[in-house]
């Protein structure tokens, strides 16, 4: 199957579509060229496209014949960019439109989790244009975790132990977004699961040296250990894996995606969200579960392009 991905991109042009308009924009230039060094290790006539206010015009002069999106956060990761390939008949990695959009929402993603029996902690979502941000303190009880509801790297995500804490984290989540979340806070190990096609990937399980997995634990070498194979029970494990998948499909999820999970006491595995478009660098996490499992980053950018590929020719 890896031989005729290859050979098939072999034959075409690819435009890897990086950088772009949101706060994650470093991280997905790191993506698209680790990703751009695969392809070009393999033969393949690749191109990079920084996904600006002019991407439209670039893929027109480009005329690329497959995208592989390594957008991350808005307007890459949430159906925007996968909206306008499909209105220009481009085929492209990763999840569709409705699956993008669904799954950047981690209102809706939450809402597919508990719908298909996937434990997810209690919640309740504030509108920037609703304001109550003092109301908030009354009905969910701290300890809590306030979050951007669209966003990702954990960008102006904050953790409140004291009730005081818990408006002024919401109205730093809401310069990021429209919504903001405020979910109870469960204590445990961070687990993350990749899924490739219809494979789960090794669960990593992961630690920080100080504080809780913000975006400086995510991208400051030393912050955080990960623990690969996780040093928690296989029946838990298993369970976060076989979650992963439910979660996946039941977003109608495409391609590669990542979802983060928290053990919490007793062991039970709770959903926290789920990525679409995880980090691609070599030493990213769904790279380092691959490569646990014996799949190269070679053969996980393949695996990624084969499964766009193939709904393509059926199409």
């Amino acid at each position: 199957m890896r031989n005729e991905t290859l050979e098939r991109l072999k034959e075409m042009k690819v435009g890897v579509l990086l950088g772009g308009l949101s706060n994650e924009r470093e991280v997905s230039l790191n993506t698209g060229r680790a990703v751009i060094d695969s392809l070009k290790r393999m033969g393949v006539d690749c191109l990079e496209i920084d996904a600006g206010r002019d991407l439209a015009q670039r893929l027109v002069e480009e005329k690329i014949d497959l995208a592989f999106i390594a957008l991350h956060g808005r307007y890459g990761e949430d159906g925007c960019v996968q909206g306008l390939l499909e209105l220009m008949g481009i085929p492209y990695t990763g999840s569709t439109v409705a699956a993008s959009a669904m799954a950047m929402s981690k209102r809706l993603s939450k809402v597919f989790a508990e719908a298909v029996g996937i434990p997810t902690p209690p919640y309740m979502v504030v509108r920037r244009k609703e304001s109550k941000t003092d109301s908030v303190g009354a009905q969910m009880k701290p300890p809590v975790v306030v979050k951007p509801a669209n966003g990702g790297s954990s960008v102006n995500v904050s953790i409140c132990r004291e009730a005081a804490e818990i408006a002024p984290a919401i109205e730093r989540a809401l310069t990021e977004d429209t919504e903001a979340m405020v979910e109870e806070f469960v204590a445990g190990p961070l687990l993350t699961v990749g899924v490739v096609g219809d494979l789960a990937l090794p669960a990593i399980e992961i630690e920080t040296i100080e504080g809780f997995y913000d975006y400086k634990s995510k991208y400051t070498p030393g912050n955080t250990v990960y623990h690969l194979p996780a040093r928690l029970p296989q029946t838990t494990l298993v369970e976060a894996a076989q979650m992963a998948l439910r979660a996946h499909r039941a977003l109608g999820c495409r391609g590669q995606t990542r979802s983060d999970f928290i053990v919490g006491p007793g062991g039970k595995v709770w959903f926290i969200e789920l990525n679409t478009i995880p980090g691609m660098t070599q030493t990213s996490l769904l790279p380092k579960a691959a490569a646990h499992a014996g799949i190269s980053f070679d053969e996980l950018v393949l695996d990624i392009c084969g499964e766009s590929l193939a709904e393509d020719s059926i199409s």
